[in-house]
């Protein structure tokens, strides 16, 4: 019997820790937020990633929001969300917006402010 093998390689953001901003959920730790240079760097190279190859390095989305015309948003938390238990409403919030297009590839990638 033939076991099934996937082409995919592993996707490698350089300078890019993974597993420090998976374990960072909603960014409550702080984590995400010390990594935004590094982040800033990479946002070229995650253009182009398909939805699992984002999900492989930045893992579960904190939010994702679906558009006409199949198109996609992958939204994470970065700093001071309100999910977080020492949130202040008053700080400025900061999140990373992956857009996809109706293919599933990461077209846009934007660092915003709220």
């Amino acid at each position: 019997m033939a076991g099934l093998y996937s082409c995919n390689k592993p996707v490698d953001l350089p300078n890019f820790d993974e597993s420090k901003w998976q374990s960072d959920h909603n960014g409550c730790l702080g984590r995400r937020l010390q990594m935004m240079n590094n982040l800033k760097q990479c946002k070229e190279h995650i253009k182009g990633l398909t939805e699992d190859e984002i999900v492989q390095v930045l893992g579960k989305p904190d939010k994702n929001e679906l558009y006409k015309r199949n198109q996609k948003f992958y939204i994470y938390e970065i700093a001071n969300a309100t999910e977080c238990e020492s949130s202040n409403e008053e700080a400025e919030h900061i999140y990373l917006n992956i857009r996809f297009n109706a293919t599933g590839l990461a077209k846009e990638v934007l660092i915003y402010n709220d």
